[in-house]
């Protein structure tokens, strides 16, 4: 680093910018490769243009010196590539001493010059002048010294100029979202914005993220889900909505787990949860189109999202596991027997609906490895789904199991304001009683409930977990800059 510090001080005395305002450029690095690709090794024309990109390999030998410049975010799906050749009798004594004694790599340049094809076939610029476009002062890592995980991820930047699996990353999710969008609105979906600064956390159970407003000198809270504010535009008449964006939980972070992430949610009048549920899968398979392939290979098998999309209702599946039939009316005393033989961990105070719930995600769900659709919950786990309307004690729930882990969930929304006031009023006790995870009472979003909602179907679905189905990576390597805990 001193010696580029060194370097670009040397650059300044000698009146030579080391980050010029502009450059030439006329060509991207791909557009020089599609116009001139054809040319035969050691063909030369007189086609003049310039271009910019990052120095990624230097050899500087003698009268004559090579570069590559790359351009690794261009219009080329994996970015582009391009040797660039610098010679005394083009460019002259001084500007190739200049070239010898300036340029690193990872600085970016600017090449003007003529567009050949070396004698061993290699498209290239030869060089009649060139210019400095900025001063890389901290050496890139390299191919041969790779990044850990951790300085992966801590120093993205890095490891995107580095690594094209990381490069490909950021191109899978943006193809990814852009592809949900596009379905969306296909069927007719308005996209709107809804508060992430809010006064009551509700939506979801989850532990908030606490703030203070000093304008109103107000305690407030970011948001833990998207679905209060969205049923608000139901009730206005959207009719179908949707929302993407950043959600905020204050709770574990690990493998599958972000404080930060990002969720889509979508509401649809005049639909319940199986209409939901066909629409999740259209955005999922169109989406798969989007980045490959229908067939995602997994250590655990083929993930084939032209097959069968089950639906297992929660204790059909637990009752399969256990060997013997369990339903909503089993003794809380046998299913803790049955959590005891098995090795599922869970609080003595939890009733059995609640504990049927933790013991399917712990002894089922992480073999469901086709798209299922688990069914049928307990009314305890969705407190603003709508009761199921043939089976007594459960609700129009479900939650989209692939690949072993939870990727959505949703249900038949509940409209009636009377026991939605009911269930909220229930988790504002847990809340006054210390659960940290239970929804406040909002008295805005139930006014709004009293003016009347259409039947309506909605759908929450994890972009993040998405996106590492299709890539078989970490969520902390699907988002872009994850929230980090701070070193030192």
């Amino acid at each position: 680093m001193q010696v580029r510090l060194d370097k670009r001080a040397r650059l300044l005395d000698e009146g030579r910018p080391p980050y010029p305002v502009t450059v030439p450029r006329t060509h991207s690095l791909a557009d020089v490769r599609a116009g001139w690709g054809h040319l035969e090794a050691g063909h030369e024309t007189d086609d003049v243009v310039s271009v910019v990109g990052r120095v990624i390999f230097l050899r500087n030998t003698g009268k004559l010196c090579f570069a590559t410049l790359a351009d690794q975010f261009g219009q080329a799906s994996t970015g582009e590539r391009l040797q660039v050749m610098l010679s005394l009798g083009e460019v002259g004594q001084d500007s190739l001493d200049a070239w010898k004694a300036d340029v690193d790599l990872g600085d970016y340049v600017s090449i003007t010059g003529r567009v050949i094809s070396s004698k061993r076939g290699e498209l290239s610029v030869y060089a009649q002048s060139w210019t400095l476009a900025s001063k890389a002062l901290r050496p890139l890592p390299t191919l041969h010294n790779e990044l850990s995980e951790e300085t992966r991820v801590r120093q993205r930047y890095a490891d995107m100029v580095v690594r094209e699996a990381a490069r490909a990353m950021v191109r899978t999710r943006a193809a990814i979202t852009r592809s949900i969008r596009e379905t969306l609105h296909r069927e007719g979906y308005l996209e709107v914005e809804t508060p992430i600064l809010q006064l009551i956390h509700g939506g979801a159970a989850a532990r908030p993220f606490k703030t203070h407003l000093n304008a109103f000198n107000q305690q407030m809270t970011l948001r833990i889900a998207l679905e209060l504010y969205l049923k608000r535009a139901m009730v206005g008449g959207t009719e179908r909505v949707y929302e993407m964006g950043r959600i905020f939980r204050n709770e574990g972070i690990d493998s599958t787990h972000s404080a930060e992430f990002t969720m889509l949610e979508f509401y649809e009048a005049w639909a319940d949860q199986t209409t939901v549920a066909n629409r999740l899968k259209q955005i999922i398979t169109d989406a798969a189109d989007a980045v490959g392939s229908r067939q995602i290979e997994t250590p655990k098998g083929v993930i084939d999202l032209d097959g069968e999309w089950r639906w297992l209702p929660l204790y059909t599946g637990l009752s399969e596991k256990l060997g013997r039939e369990v339903t909503i009316e089993t003794p809380l005393a046998t299913l803790q027997s049955d959590a005891d033989a098995h090795g599922v961990e869970y609080d003595p105070a939890w009733g059995a609906d609640k504990l049927a719930v933790e013991m399917f995600g712990e002894l089922v769900e992480p073999d469901l490895l086709q798209p299922t659709f688990v069914c049928d919950y307990p009314a305890i786990a969705q407190p603003l789904a709508r009761e199921h309307r043939s089976k007594p004690g459960l609700i129009e729930a479900w939650d989209l199991i692939i690949g072993g882990l939870e990727r959505g969930t949703g249900f038949s929304e509940l409209i009636d304001p009377v026991i939605q006031r009911e269930r909220l009023t229930e988790q504002s006790l847990k809340a006054a009683g210390g659960d940290p995870e239970a929804m406040q009472l909002d008295e805005d979003f139930l006014n709004a409930l009293e003016f009347g909602a259409p039947p309506m179907g909605g759908v929450g679905l994890g972009i993040d977990r998405l996106i590492m189905l299709f890539t078989d990576a970490g969520i902390r390597e699907t988002i872009l800059f994850p929230l980090l805990k701070p070193q030192g």
